[in-house]
C-alpha cells in the first residue's frame, strides 16, 4: 500500500468516524463515502466508481445528476426557491397540470417526502369517510397489508408488522385493519360500513420486491368501487417509470381514486411528493386544514415538471421494461448458484440470497470491493433497482460481480 492510498484510506475513516460520532444512528450505512455521481455511477471519496444498483431507494430514477433535471433546478435556482403556500408561485401551477395529467386526475396536492404523502393520503381518506360516505365521527378504518412499508412516522409505523419499526414507538393511531397481501377476498371480508379507504403498496418494495399475483390489483378495484370505499396506491417506490410503465398499477390496466408518489418525484434533485386524486375525492380538503411550509414550493415545482415532462415521452419506461427482462433473464442463471429466488419488475429486483452463502448484508459488502452498490433488506434478500439510464452492459457487468461474490 502506498502513501498515499493509506492517506486516502485515512481520510475516509476519518469521515466515517464524524458521522458516527455526531448523527444519531439511525441508519446502518454500508462501508462507502460517496462524494460525486453522474449517470449510474458514483465515485468514493478515494476516487473509486461503483456502479449504483439503489438509486436512492428509486428516488435516482433518472440517474445522478440528468443534466436536464440539473438544468431546472439551476434555473430555477436563479429566479426563485421558496414562498410558502401564503402566496402563489408561478411554477406550481404549471407542475400540477402536468402531474394532474399523467395521473389521469383532477387536483394535486404537493408536500415534501414519501411519508408526508402517506400521512396526508390517510387524512383525505377519513375525511372523505366523513364528509361524503358518512361514516360516524372517529369510526374511520382503513385496510393495510401485512408486510408493507409506507414511512416511519408513527401512524405509519402503528400499522405495520416489522418489530424493528414499532418496538418502543407506541401508542398508535388506531383505526387501522391489517389483512394478508395478495389476497384479495381478504380484503373484501375485512371492509365494513366503517371502511373508508384501501392502502396497499402495488409492489411491496422494502419487503423485497414482493409482487402479487396475477390480477390482485384488478380484484381490489373492483371491491373498492363496489363496497364504496376508496383504492389508495402507494406508488411513491414503484411508480414514475421503475417497473416498465409509468405506475406499478398500469401492469394490470388499473387506476386508484388516489396516487401517492414521492422519491424520483424529485428527480433526486430534492424532497417533492404529490397526492394526486379527483375533485371529488381531494376537494374534501379545505384551508387550514392540512399544509406545509414546504411542500409546493417554485424550486421542488420546476425539478417535477421537468421530471413529469421527461415521463411523457415514455422513453424512461420503454428503457425499464426492456431492460428489465434483460434483467431478469441474466439474474434467472443464478438460481441455485447462491440465490433462491429472484423477483423482477422492470429495472427493481429482489434477490433471495442462499444463506449457505451469507445473508443479504454480506453479500452487499462484498459487492463494495466488486465496485457495485447494492442494498439487503429482511435479512437475506438484496434489492436492485438501477437507475433508468443504466446500459445493458452495465448490468450484465453487475450480474457477473454478483456472480463473483456468491461463488467465493
Amino acid at each position: 500500500m502506498t502513501a498515499a492510498s493509506t492517506s486516502l484510506d485515512a481520510a475516509m475513516s476519518q469521515i466515517i468516524a464524524a458521522e458516527e460520532q455526531h448523527v444519531a444512528h439511525n441508519y446502518h450505512p454500508l462501508p462507502v463515502v460517496i462524494s460525486r455521481g453522474e449517470g449510474a455511477w458514483v465515485t468514493d471519496v478515494e476516487g473509486k466508481r461503483y456502479l449504483d444498483l439503489l438509486s436512492a431507494y428509486s428516488a435516482l430514477n433518472f440517474g445522478h445528476g440528468h443534466p436536464a433535471i440539473v438544468a431546472a433546478a439551476q434555473e430555477q435556482l436563479n429566479r426563485l426557491t421558496l414562498t410558502s403556500r401564503a402566496y402563489h408561485n408561478d411554477r406550481l401551477g404549471p407542475f400540477a397540470a402536468a402531474l394532474a395529467e399523467l395521473c389521469g386526475k383532477d387536483l394535486v396536492l404537493p408536500m415534501n417526502t414519501g411519508a408526508e404523502a402517506v400521512e396526508t393520503g390517510i387524512k383525505v381518506a377519513r375525511a372523505w369517510g366523513y364528509r361524503v360516505k358518512g361514516v360516524a365521527a372517529d369510526a374511520a378504518k382503513i385496510v393495510v397489508a401485512h408486510g408493507n412499508f409506507h414511512g416511519r412516522t408513527t401512524t405509519i409505523v402503528g400499522f405495520s408488522d416489522d418489530p424493528q419499526a414499532r418496538a418502543d414507538f407506541g401508542p398508535f393511531t388506531p383505526g387501522f385493519v391489517s389483512v394478508p397481501f395478495g389476497d384479495a377476498a381478504v380484503i373484501d371480508a375485512a371492509i365494513t360500513a366503517d371502511t373508508v379507504a384501501v392502502l396497499i403498496e402495488p409492489i411491496q418494495g422494502e419487503a423485497g420486491v414482493i409482487l402479487p399475483p396475477e390480477g390482485y390489483l384488478k380484484k381490489v378495484r373492483e371491491i373498492c368501487t363496489r363496497r364504496g370505499v376508496l383504492f389508495i396506491a402507494d406508488e411513491i417506490q414503484s411508480g414514475l417509470g421503475r417497473v416498465g410503465e409509468t405506475f406499478a398499477c398500469d401492469r394490470e390496466g388499473v387506476v386508484p381514486d388516489i396516487y401517492l408518489l414521492g422519491k424520483a418525484l424529485g428527480g433526486g434533485i430534492l424532497p417533492l411528493s404529490a397526492v394526486v386524486a379527483d375533485r371529488d375525492v381531494l376537494g374534501v380538503i379545505h384551508p387550514g386544514e392540512h399544509g406545509s411550509t414546504f411542500g409546493g414550493n417554485p424550486l421542488a415545482a420546476a425539478v417535477g415538471l421537468r421530471v413529469v415532462e421527461m415521463l411523457q415521452t415514455g422513453e424512461f419506461q420503454g428503457r425499464a421494461k426492456l431492460l428489465g427482462d434483460h434483467l431478469e433473464a441474466k439474474l434467472q442463471e443464478l438460481v441455485g448458484h447462491g440465490v433462491t429466488a429472484v423477483r423482477v419488475a422492470g429495472l427493481w429486483a429482489g434477490i433471495d440470497i442462499d444463506p449457505e452463502v451469507g445473508t443479504g448484508r454480506e453479500i452487499a459488502e462484498r459487492l463494495i470491493g466488486r465496485g457495485v452498490l447494492a442494498k439487503d433488506t429482511h435479512g437475506q434478500t438484496i434489492r436492485i433497482a438501477p437507475p433508468l439510464v443504466v446500459r445493458a452492459t452495465e448490468l450484465d457487468w453487475a450480474v457477473e460481480q454478483l456472480r463473483f461474490v456468491l461463488a467465493a
